[in-house]
């Protein structure tokens, strides 16, 4: 007899993963990740919440001999743990580039220089993030991680990864669902 299995989760690609306050690892304590793929072959995204402040983007676009732009640019973000030295640029897609990842119809990732280097000559996006590293989990370790209660997940908003300050994003992201993350799991009850 053939069971069919379908997947209680479809796909989490487009969704923030909020951390609550029951989070065992304490590298995404309040972290808010978002997914950027998830299939069968397992997880990959990015914190939108954690500025580096030992990075500047000024100094790696004069790093890459690029100019700097005159414009405010956003810090430098640890996009999570996996390559810390592999960097990502998240950025609403009214900009295009041949090779991105369309992680929703507003929201697009991308490891080409390209972008970069349009950033640097104020061709780019306007709203984006650059990321150093990602956040990666194995076939079901993401759903596995989902059930010990240790992650939060809600729907992505444009307006909270690049509008929102950083130091609200935890909350905000959960609070826009009515939830109070800060609070999150101490009530929890079974019928």
């Amino acid at each position: 007899m053939q069971l069919n299995r379908t997947p209680i989760i479809d796909t989490l690609t487009g969704s923030f993963l909020v951390s609550t306050p029951r989070m065992p690892d304490p590298r995404f304590e309040e972290q808010v990740i978002l997914i950027c793929a998830h299939n069968n072959e397992g997880a990959m995204g990015v914190a939108v919440n954690k500025p580096n402040p030992a990075f500047s983007l000024s100094e790696i676009l004069n790093g890459a001999h690029l100019p700097i732009p005159e414009k405010k640019l956003p810090p430098v973000y640890v996009g999570g743990p996996v390559e810390l030295e592999s960097a990502f640029i998240l950025y609403q897609s009214d900009y295009q580039t041949e090779y991105r990842l369309e992680i929703s119809p507003t929201i697009s990732l991308s490891r080409e220089t390209k972008v970069l280097e349009d950033i640097a000559r104020g061709r780019g996006p306007e709203k984006f993030l650059f990321l150093l590293g990602y956040t990666g989990w194995g076939p079901g370790q993401l759903e596995q991680e989902l059930v010990s209660d240790g992650w939060l997940t809600v729907p992505a908003s444009d307006h909270i990864i690049f509008d929102t300050p950083d130091e609200f994003k935890w909350k905000a992201a959960a609070m826009q669902f009515g939830i109070d993350i800060s609070t999150f799991g101490d009530y929890i009850g079974y019928a």
